[in-house]
């Protein structure tokens, strides 16, 4: 499909992770609401991550208070690229140094003692702790590096004054027929759906079935006619199981109302 309208229209109504204030001790950018929802830049060639980075700064653009002051900031020791800064800008004059984030996580309650533990990727590679971690540890002290100084000071900012925020949105996927977990820490409106596994799709033998390429799993799901049933689609699955790659899918009811979910591999 790759609809890049909808695509946007999906990352715009993705809410962010956790609401300010939070026990996460970083805080979400306050962004006004859209004026358009149409992304008018076509960018085929964008992975999901660098895509999501385009969207913000669209969003940003629209926001009378915020000005974009540079974007993806190379930051180099002796001609060596050690880290990037997504995003600096200022709003209502503060500056603001930007990370942005779009994740995918699946909530499984053996990880972890703590709500937010619980949170992985959707292979197990991944996990919402360890970006924390590497938010908190790598990418916010970027800019207090000593090779960010230069960059800092041709924008003619001085370091001390920069607050910094994150853009970090979320899906969230529920075990199937588990979907009472109540969550103090993080926002329960990114539950988008429920994840399952294969050996569990035989209830749904009358469902129809699709499954999305990457970019679009940013997508709300439109109507489209390009439906599954339930024994061709599990012949497309397989290929991305055996691999150990969960793959995100929608899933069409009888009565015609859809569902996200992931079908996961272990």
């Amino acid at each position: 499909m790759n609809d890049i309208n909808l695509q946007y229209l999906g990352f715009l109504n993705t809410p962010n992770l956790w609401l300010n204030p939070s026990e996460i001790k970083i805080e979400q950018l306050e962004i006004g609401n859209s004026i358009s929802n149409c992304f008018t830049k076509n960018n085929p060639k964008l992975r999901l991550g660098k895509l999501v980075e385009r969207f913000v700064s669209h969003q940003l653009q629209q926001d009378s208070s915020i000005s974009i002051l540079a974007e993806n900031l190379q930051i180099q020791d002796r001609k060596i690229t050690i880290g990037e800064i997504d995003c600096l800008l200022k709003q209502n004059n503060q500056p603001i140094h930007l990370e942005i984030v779009y994740k995918f996580y699946l909530y499984d309650a053996t990880v972890g003692t703590k709500e937010i533990d619980h949170w992985i990727g959707p292979n197990r590679k991944d996990s919402l702790i360890l970006k924390l971690s590497k938010l908190t540890q790598k990418q916010l002290p970027l800019l207090y590096n000593s090779c960010t100084k230069a960059t800092i000071e041709k924008l003619d900012l001085h370091v001390e004054e920069v607050l910094q925020k994150v853009c970090f949105k979320a899906q969230l996927f529920l075990p199937y027929n588990k979907q009472d977990v109540s969550f103090k820490t993080i926002n329960s409106n990114c539950v988008k759906g429920f994840y399952i596994r294969k050996n569990e799709l035989d209830q749904f033998t009358d469902y129809q079935f699709y499954i999305p390429e990457k970019r679009d799993w940013l997508t709300d799901i439109p109507t489209h006619n390009f439906w599954q049933d339930y024994h061709t689609f599990l012949k497309e699955l397989t290929p991305f199981l055996k691999q150990e790659k969960a793959p995100l899918c929608w899933l069409k009811k009888p009565n015609a109302k859809t569902e996200k979910c992931f079908v996961v591999w272990w």
